[in-house]
């Protein structure tokens, strides 16, 4: 039969994908409103590698997680793997890099990362994470600033109603304390109620006992994580709650501390609130947690942060703190997407220049170096056959603003015809007024992109 009877049609692996132009250019501008603002506050970009020693990422991320690293040996015998997020990653990195760092170091991380999760929809094998991280300070203005670079980067995609859910890992194991769970539980606990959203109190309680813990237990633990406003109100509560318990104590004066910091960011009240059913899943954390959510629309979590004081102590041999937060780029383009946030063209083309003759292939070719040297993204037709129509439905499909079209009057007098593709209105100039003329029609595209932005 030969290996055509054998060979696999053409597909995409399962929980993976291909982006067209479109979602392409969508999240190359989420990323670069990103980049903007994480560098507005002054943190520098790094990069790591997709594959690491497994031993790097092995033991980090709980039971759960640890299911979920894709893992295999090399052709050198060597057990790899793909990184899981860009957290662990930058633990190992600040290990190998120290003596070159100045601290606190302050980096952002935009790249994929991979799970082997079942896939469904918003959920993929392959991702996209864009971390914010502060190295080597234990100061609660290090957790308040990332925090504010979230509020300020969901503010700049223009996402709506963005709260900011904020607890303390030390306040959730003097919860567990408090309500008589046995400390070898405390980890279940979490991961228990980190399924809040998606299974409810009643699917919480069910996974409470199948873990062991007893009835009136699970009901005291139920009752707590109920707790959840402004700051100025909840915090006092806590005060009350936990008197008496050192850790918890210290936990509830670093979480005022952090208001504090967020009020003096600037931070409006409303935008980030104490929520005591925040677990987040990952074993590492050690201090304030934090998701950012959108409940209308009901878009959910957009990003998880937490501080990690012991996990780059595990390479290192000593401890350094640190803290961060990330954003998850798929569910930020789909929301973006979704709402129309961020109106983008469907093609980074501008202009496309239009022969009429093919006699005129070389005079095009000049117009179209005028135009990319004056900035402008600009295309000549590549296709053999040379006709008006072919050329004007390749720029609509595409979706180019802005067509400069010459034929025989046009060269023989020195003029260029300046069509706008989108009301079909057109002008012919002197041909040394090619770039004005080009210029006016994509300036009022790129004004209608902002105005629907801001609608």
């Amino acid at each position: 039969m030969g290996d055509a009877a054998v060979r696999r049609p053409p597909q995409v692996l399962r929980g993976m994908r291909d982006f067209t132009p479109r979602q392409m250019l969508l999240r190359q501008r989420v990323m670069e409103v990103l980049r903007q603002v994480f560098e507005r506050y002054g943190y520098d970009p790094i990069d790591t590698p997709l594959l690491e020693y497994y031993e790097v990422l092995s033991g980090k991320y709980g039971e759960e997680g640890e299911k979920l690293l894709y893992r295999f040996v090399d052709q050198g015998g060597r057990e790899v793997g793909l990184r899981y997020d860009l957290t662990v990653p930058l633990a190992r990195y600040v290990a190998v890099h120290r003596a070159e760092l100045t601290f606190p170091f302050k980096r952002y991380h935009i790249g994929p990362v991979f799970r082997a999760e079942r896939p469904q929809r918003g959920r993929f094998r392959q991702f996209w994470q864009c971390d914010v991280d502060v190295v080597g300070t234990r100061s609660m203005m290090a957790d308040a600033e990332v925090l504010s670079v979230w509020i300020d980067a969901l503010g700049a995609l223009r996402i709506p109603n963005a709260v900011i859910h904020v607890n303390h890992r030390q306040l959730l194991e003097a919860l567990v304390r408090a309500a008589g769970v046995a400390p070898s539980l405390a980890l279940g606990v979490f991961r228990a109620i980190d399924k809040l959203a998606k299974i409810g109190l009643d699917g919480v309680r069910e996974e409470l006992l199948r873990i062991g813990v007893e009835a009136p237990a699970a009901e005291r633990v139920l009752a707590a994580i109920a707790l959840r406003g402004e700051p100025e109100s909840i915090i006092p509560q806590l005060r009350v709650m936990f008197a008496g318990d050192e850790a918890a104590e210290r936990a509830v004066s670093e979480l005022a501390e952090l208001f504090r910091y967020l009020e003096w960011f600037g931070v409006r009240p409303g935008s980030a609130i104490v929520d005591l059913s925040l677990a987040r899943g990952l074993d590492y954390y050690t201090g304030p947690v934090a998701e950012a959510i959108v409940s209308e629309p009901a878009i959910g979590s957009l990003g998880g942060a937490g501080r990690y004081d012991h996990l780059i102590g595990l390479f290192l041999g000593e401890e350094i703190p640190a803290t961060g937060a990330s954003l998850g780029l798929e569910r930020l383009v789909e929301v973006v997407d979704e709402y129309g946030l961020l109106p983008t063209p469907a093609s980074v083309t501008e202009v496309l220049v239009v022969s009429v003759e093919a006699d005129h292939r070389a005079q095009a070719l000049r117009i179209a170096r005028e135009l990319r040297q004056a900035g402008l993204a600009t295309e000549v037709y590549l296709g053999e056959r040379i006709d008006l129509r072919r050329q004007l439905q390749y720029a609509d499909r595409k979706g180019v603003p802005v067509a400069v079209i010459i034929g025989p009057d046009e060269i023989a007098n020195d003029m260029v015809t300046v069509r706008d593709l989108r009301t079909g209105e057109q002008v012919r100039v002197p041909r040394a007024e090619l770039v004005a003329a080009v210029r006016k029609p994509l300036g009022a595209a790129r004004q209608g992109e902002r105005g629907s932005a801001d609608e």
